[in-house]
């Protein structure tokens, strides 16, 4: 009888560290795919090169997208109320917004250095889980994340500054 009840745990447990290992091959192949992602982003695109004079542009099509992709870009660079840094617009600006007012990620202007930092932490630790901060804050060391917690810091006073 007693073997009986050890085998069903023995069992038991076998069933469990399957599914267990399972949920960790998922877990995995996430980060994967986000590492794939952000590898991905940091490729350049390389852009169509401009007709020379000589020669016709193939579409008109194309010389529009090109000049409104050239507004954009320079849109896009004067929309920042304050410098900051590369790191930052780099690894931060596309969901936080470039002054930290909220995007896809939540607003960061008016947070303190030392909530700043503690969830960059938490992020890069895996104890608070968001798989996108998670993969951009593997590649930050400890000097990295405080530089950018200072930064996120003083956004409230670098905006009433160039207010």
């Amino acid at each position: 009888m007693i073997r009986h009840i050890i085998a069903a745990i023995a069992a038991a447990l076998t069933v469990w560290a399957i599914l267990y290992m399972a949920k960790l091959d998922q877990e995995v192949n996430r980060l994967q795919m986000i590492h794939e992602i952000i590898q991905k982003s940091k490729l350049e695109v390389p852009m169509a090169k401009k007709a020379t004079p000589t020669q016709q542009p193939q579409k008109a099509e194309e010389s529009e997208e090109e000049k409104k992709l050239k507004v954009l870009k320079e849109k896009a660079g004067r929309m920042s109320a304050f410098e900051v840094s590369t790191t930052y617009r780099r690894n931060c600006a596309s969901c936080h917004g470039i002054n930290g007012e909220g995007a896809v990620g939540p607003k960061l202007i008016g947070k303190n250095k030392e909530y700043i930092l503690q969830a960059l932490k938490d992020f890069k630790s895996g104890k608070r889980k968001n798989y996108v901060m998670y993969g951009l804050l593997q590649q930050l060391d400890d000097k990295e994340l405080d530089d950018l917690a200072t930064e996120i810091g003083s956004f409230a006073q670098k905006l009433k500054e160039a207010q």
